[in-house]
């Protein structure tokens, strides 16, 4: 259980971090941090803390879904927001372009490594992946509740002046099969039940 709250840790702190590269790049961002930079600049919040309060509301729509968040669910909401705003504060935000998209591509791929890494910890998804799987299990379609919930949050991100760009493109096309590969080698096996976390 250390290792793998450890792990958890890890995968999160780096996840942040990945965020924060991201948004300094200011070339397009995942639909839901799209989202979550729309509601920051409309209302002055951080967009670390604004990260925080969505996540915290997704988890509220994890009720009626019969949802039980796991210990990594909850740090998931609290540990990502924090080390974003930390990092958007501590590192220079990128003038020149190819530095801006070298901190895009670094972004996505630390973002998949980290996913790979707080995934394999077996510890509760994050709230986002939670409703998805949740409303999936009432019957949906993964592909379509993925694609309705990333489509509304990406448009309604945009309108409300969130950035949307190559950098958007980049990581649809790409997340999916760095976690694929990577998450195999961060997966924790459970001890004597021969189960993966």
């Amino acid at each position: 259980m250390v290792r793998r709250f450890g792990q958890l840790q890890a995968g999160l702190v780096l996840y942040g971090l990945s965020m924060s590269l991201m948004v300094l790049a200011n070339l397009g961002l995942d639909p839901w941090d799209t989202l979550h930079q729309g509601l920051a600049h409309r209302t002055g919040i951080a967009f670390g803390t604004m990260t925080i309060v969505v996540g915290a509301s997704v988890l509220l729509l994890w009720i009626p879904l019969r949802q039980r968040p796991g210990v990594g669910t909850i740090c998931n909401v609290f540990v990502i927001g924090l080390v974003v705003d930390g990092a958007l504060a501590w590192i220079p935000a990128p003038g020149l372009l190819p530095v801006r998209a070298l901190f895009l591509v670094a972004g996505v791929g630390l973002n998949g490594v980290a996913t790979a890494v707080y995934i394999g910890a077996g510890l509760g998804p994050g709230p986002r992946d939670g409703l998805m799987t949740g409303l999936a299990a009432r019957g949906w379609s993964v592909r379509v509740v993925r694609t309705g919930i990333e489509a509304t949050v990406l448009l309604t991100g945009w309108l409300l002046g969130g950035t949307v760009g190559i950098g958007t493109v980049l990581y649809a096309i790409s997340i999916g099969p760095l976690v694929h590969e990577l998450i195999p080698f961060f997966t924790i096996r459970l001890q004597g039940a021969g189960l993966e976390a």
